[in-house]
């Protein structure tokens, strides 16, 4: 019986692991967008509520992530729509960094 949960304990975590290694490139650019959101507040091209909201995304993607990473599979259409969440964060995080607001001086 020990041999039997010990074995099943072991494949969970194989499963684990081998989900976290299958979105590398997620992973890498949630980190590179959330670092684009903090210098852009640093700068002031990015107001209050615009990093708000972008930080709000980016938890959507995290969360979405999780998800996929669930069940220990990452299947491709789940990258994809990662992939797609990814684009169209990239995508506000460009437009809100490039507005004409007001720089506090």
């Amino acid at each position: 019986m020990k041999k039997v949960f010990s074995i099943a304990i072991l494949l969970m975590l194989t499963l684990a692991v081998q989900a976290q290694t299958q979105t590398k490139r997620a992973d890498t650019r949630q980190r590179a967008q959330r670092v684009r959101i903090a210098e852009g507040r640093q700068d002031g091209d990015l107001t209050n509520q615009e990093a708000a909201a972008l930080n709000k995304q980016q938890r959507h993607i995290r969360r979405t992530e999780r998800r996929a990473k669930a069940d220990g599979v990452v299947t491709p259409r789940e990258k994809m729509k990662l992939e797609r969440k990814q684009d169209r964060a990239n995508r506000n995080i460009r437009r809100a960094k490039n507005n004409q607001v007001e720089k506090p001086q």
